[in-house]
């Protein structure tokens, strides 16, 4: 399935006015399980970041997380850097209507793209799946970072992460990913190899997420893939499964899980 195409139409219905940006933002936030993780590790490395921390998003599509950074802390500087003409265009422009001007979007080819010792934190969420050359992106990681810096990852698992073969499907859910997941091992191992010093990594998406990602995204876009009259429908919808949705992705940030469909790994210089 393409999931851009469907994300762009998406984007273009909540991109009307910077109310309906925000309220977009918040509806990720919630049905967004990954989102959930992120900014759970994102406030904890809060607790000890440094005052006036340079921040890089590699691969900022929607802006989503850089609404969330820019809202902890206006102090921070804040570079989203994505492929996406358009959406690059949208962020600048939605974050310059409701004045962040500590937050800026550019253009940016990960596997060239390098600013020695510049930010104290990198994030790369839903992003290395779809990047072949991903060791040299690492290798680019480690050379942004200021010393003591971290990288913050967000990843399919390859315990089924691009949801592929399900049902004896032969095709990826999402057709983008250009590999089916990252073994919880290799991942860190790679990451050693760019040069980090210290990895940490963990499952996300265990029984209750894999439950909640279904409820809320797969079935939903899948709708939405057939036909765009099921944007209709989906508020009838979300009205039904958004509680569950809400519960499930709660207990799935809480438990520890021994195997997921997702990875969050931290990596330090």
């Amino acid at each position: 399935m393409q999931y851009d195409p469907i994300k762009r139409s998406l984007g273009s219905v909540f991109n009307r006015t910077p109310f309906l940006r925000k309220v977009f933002y918040h509806l990720l936030d919630l049905l967004l399980l990954r989102s959930w993780h992120v900014r759970r590790e994102i406030r904890k490395w809060n607790t000890s970041a440094p005052a006036g921390a340079m921040i890089l998003d590699a691969g900022s599509g929607f802006g989503q997380y850089d609404f969330f950074l820019s809202s902890l802390n206006s102090a921070w500087t804040i570079r989203g850097v994505d492929v996406k003409e358009e959406q690059i265009a949208d962020c600048n422009d939605f974050f310059r209507k409701i004045g962040r001007k500590n937050v800026t979007f550019g253009y940016a080819d990960l596997t060239a793209f390098a600013e020695p010792d510049a930010y104290n934190l990198i994030l790369s969420v839903d992003v290395m799946e779809h990047i072949l050359e991903d060791v040299k992106v690492f290798e680019n990681f480690h050379a942004s970072l200021r010393s003591g810096g971290m990288v913050l990852i967000s990843t399919p698992s390859d315990q089924g992460g691009s949801d592929v073969h399900e049902h004896g499907e032969e095709d990826s859910f999402i057709e983008e990913h250009v590999r089916d997941g990252y073994n919880i091992i290799e991942i860190q191992e790679k990451l050693k190899k760019a040069g980090f010093s210290r990895t940490e990594a963990r499952y996300q998406y265990g029984k209750p997420g894999q439950i909640a990602w279904k409820l809320s995204m797969k079935y939903p876009i899948q709708m939405l893939g057939v036909s765009k009259l099921f944007f209709i429908l989906l508020p009838f919808y979300y009205l039904v499964t958004f509680p569950f949705s809400l519960l499930l992705n709660w207990m799935d940030v809480t438990q520890t899980h021994q195997s997921g469909t997702g990875l969050v790994v931290s990596a330090w210089k």
